[in-house]
């Protein structure tokens, strides 16, 4: 009896520190330290990482003031009221809500912070990070440093085709509309309904070498150019892409391209290691709410800001439009099919409506959103540390509405 219960006792033990030491072997002993210490992602992530300074510019445009905090809470009733709290105030703390921002007409009608965060807090972008990344594409076709985006992505990774030709039917294109066919792991551990520990989110975020990972280990599974998937390792390679095309870190890029030119505060970029130095570009740009609201005003006027055409008005076009050539049929069901359906461009997403709207979005996890809305000359940013009381779908409730 007592060898049966120390058989039980030891078993899991023994198979846990099996599985360590194969994720040691695997994917290094530093990305088992930060699966185990970091576990969940969260918007402090960033502190556990080497970060790369990004300078803010000493001119910038600021927004007028005409606050009507009343109006815009009001808009928020009926997530308050979905999620049973007796008040906005109430739905914004339990929903871990940092940041809420409301433009019309380069107005401020709303600008709030929660739960301990302040305008000079440092918010975490999460997955908004990769719209920034697409923007650097669009400078270096604007600079003449990379061609086009129908270029494929091995004139830049040359190596990739020597372990796979195939990598040279993978163009730009593909890569920024998530439709490049790279194989991607997203299996869940069984009953537990969590990312594996080999889950390519977990790998891609947590690994201490992504340039190794993107140059040796990515592999094709299916046609580029076809099925949409949502795999950060195409966000990672326009990042590599940017780099090799000009010859800079993605954050000394970023930088002289935009927020020395548009930004009010300096902004923060995590990289995987000091050893490799790639910032990880799906979603670890560290910046603060109003500035993600500069780049939205840059978004919503087509690349123009006061007078000077910081990025091409053809990019921004190319960047939240929808590309109605591509048949929704390589898009999967949660998108929608009818009139009212979502889309994704270059590292945008955007939804079209009914009516013949249209409003494009950043998004990012645990509520990190910039959403505009042209025709209302509107900018929304939330920012946030949860999805229980808060999602995306609450803005374009709200974009509905206007």
């Amino acid at each position: 009896m007592k060898k049966a219960i120390k058989i039980i006792i030891i078993t899991p033990i023994a198979a846990i520190i099996l599985l360590a030491v194969v994720l040691s072997v695997m994917y290094s002993p530093t990305y088992l330290y930060r699966l185990i210490t970091m576990n969940v992602a969260d918007v402090y992530d960033y502190q556990n990482f080497e970060n790369r300074e990004i300078k803010g510019g000493n001119d910038v445009f600021n927004f007028a003031e005409n606050h009507d905090e009343a109006y815009v809470e009001s808009l928020f009733d009926d997530r308050v009221a979905q999620s049973g709290f007796s008040s906005f105030d109430e739905w914004a703390e339990k929903s871990q809500t940092t940041a809420l921002i409301f433009i019309k007409n380069d107005t401020i009608l709303y600008e709030k912070y929660f739960n301990g965060f302040k305008r000079d807090s440092y918010f975490h972008s999460q997955s908004v990070a990769k719209s920034f990344v697409a923007f650097l594409i669009g400078s270096a076709i604007d600079d003449g440093l990379i061609k086009s985006v129908d270029d494929p992505m091995t004139t830049y990774i040359p190596e990739l085709k020597e372990r796979d030709s195939r990598f040279e039917k993978v163009t730009i294109k593909n890569l920024l509309e998530m439709r490049s066919g790279f194989k991607y792991n997203t299996s869940l551990l069984p009953y537990l309904n969590i990312h594996a520990p080999w889950h390519d989110e977990a790998v891609g975020y947590y690994h201490p070498n992504v340039r190794k990972i993107l140059l040796e280990k990515i592999e094709i599974e299916s046609e580029p150019g076809q099925d949409f998937e949502y795999n950060n390792y195409n966000s990672s390679y326009l990042g590599l892409i940017v780099e090799r095309a000009t010859g800079k870190t993605v954050s000394k890029y970023l930088e002289e391209k935009l927020w020395s030119q548009i930004m009010e505060y300096d902004a923060l970029f995590s990289i995987d290691s000091k050893d490799s130095g790639l910032e990880y570009m799906p979603s670890r740009l560290i910046a603060r709410a109003i500035d993600y609201a500069r780049f939205g005003r840059l978004f919503l006027n087509e690349g123009d800001w006061n007078g000077k055409q910081i990025i091409s008005k053809d990019w921004v076009l190319n960047s939240t439009r929808e590309d109605k050539s591509i048949s929704r049929e390589y898009y999967p069901d949660w998108l929608g099919s009818g009139c009212d359906h979502n889309y994704y461009a270059y590292q945008w997403w955007g939804n079209t409506t009914c009516d013949g709207d249209f409003y494009f979005f950043a998004n990012g996890n645990l509520g990190q959103n910039i959403y505009v809305i042209p025709s209302k000359e509107i900018i929304i940013v939330h920012c946030g540390n949860s999805l229980q009381h808060y999602n995306d779908g609450d803005l374009k409730r709200i974009a509905d509405k206007l």
